[in-house]
């Protein structure tokens, strides 16, 4: 199976408002970052265990380790979690940037160092949450 075609059995196998409200994330984001490197993890290790929520990843940075070595990893992701969806953006320094920036902004929605999570998105305020994937883009032009 590939990226699309992973990316699109995980939203479909979303229960509904679930479904929408991720196609709906998955096309704004594409919107925001027209042509991006799309990813798909399933959330399972090289044993085949579950080890995560599946996610579907847009955009690519390196990430630098202390010993030197890199890996290349996704800007912004979203996650379907048991009470609703998580977006990621990733790459910001300041862990309380998030929260502080966006936090009271944007509606019915937890924000910590680097995840907006949320149950609907009706819950919350579309072009502030727009606003915070612009920045995970633009960390990494």
């Amino acid at each position: 199976m590939n990226i699309q075609e992973g990316i699109k059995k995980y939203i479909n196998s979303q229960p509904e408002p679930k479904h929408t409200d991720m196609q709906a994330l998955h096309r704004l984001i594409l919107q925001v970052m027209p042509g991006c490197k799309l990813w798909f993890l399933d959330g399972k290790n090289s044993e085949n265990k579950t080890v995560s929520n599946p996610n579907i990843g847009y955009g690519a940075r390196t990430i630098k380790y202390a010993d030197g070595k890199t890996r290349d990893f996704y800007q912004i992701g979203i996650s379907a979690n048991k009470t609703g969806i998580s977006v990621y953006v990733l790459g910001i320094k300041d862990k309380t940037y998030l929260a502080k920036t966006y936090g009271k902004k944007l509606g019915k929605a937890n924000v910590s160092g680097y995840c907006i999570k949320f149950k609907t998105l009706k819950d919350i305020n579309i072009d502030i949450l727009e606003a915070a994937i612009r920045l995970g883009r633009d960390l990494h032009p």
